[in-house]
C-alpha cells in the first residue's frame, strides 16, 4: 500500500514526523574513514495511519530526509475502536517481541520508548504494552508496526 491510496480524506503532508534516532556511523576505507549518519523515522497522521523509515547519507539532513520519504512509502492502517486496539495482540520481529492490550478509556498509553511512539502517531489513546528482548529501536518499531498490523486482518 503506497501513501497515496491511504484513503481520500487523507493527503501525504498531513502526516506528523518525529525522528526516533540519528547515528553516526564510519566505514573504514582505504583513504581513511568514511562518514555517515543514518536516522530512523515514524511518520503518523494521529488518526489510525503509521510508517516507519530508515535512512542513511553522509549528513544528518539528508538521511532524516531519506528516512521521512521511505516512512511514508510503507505507511500501515491500523484499526482503531473508541481509542484503543480491539483486542490483544503479539508480534515478533528479530529478536524483539511486543505484546498490546487494549485498555480502557481514560487509561492512557502504557508503552516505553519506541513502542510509544508509534502508537501516539497511529492515533492510538488507551493501551498497555510489553516489550521483550532487544532494546533495538529499530527492532522494536519494526515489530510494533508488524503487530499493529495484524489487527486489520482477522
Amino acid at each position: 500500500m503506497s501513501a497515496r491510496e491511504i484513503s481520500v480524506g487523507t493527503k501525504i503532508n498531513e502526516f506528523e514526523e518525529k525522528v526516533l534516532e540519528i547515528r553516526r556511523v564510519s566505514k573504514k576505507t582505504k583513504g581513511g574513514n568514511q562518514i555517515g549518519f543514518t536516522a530512523l523515522v515514524v511518520v503518523g497522521n494521529r488518526n489510525g495511519v503509521v510508517g516507519t523509515g530508515y535512512g542513511k547519507a553522509k549528513s544528518v539532513v539528508d538521511a532524516i530526509s531519506k528516512a521521512v520519504s521511505r516512512a511514508k512509502e510503507n505507511v500501515v492502517e491500523v484499526s482503531i475502536n473508541d481509542n484503543t486496539i480491539s483486542r490483544d495482540v503479539s508480534a515478533k520481529y528479530g529478536a524483539a517481541e511486543v505484546m498490546l492490550k487494549p485498555a480502557s478509556k481514560g487509561t492512557g498509553i502504557i508503552a516505553g520508548g519506541s513502542v510509544r511512539t508509534v502508537v501516539e502517531l497511529a492515533g492510538i489513546k488507551d493501551i498497555s504494552s510489553k516489550m521483550l528482548g532487544t532494546s533495538n529501536k529499530i527492532g522494536n518499531v519494526r515489530c510494533t508496526i508488524k503487530a499493529l498490523e495484524k489487527l486489520r486482518s482477522k
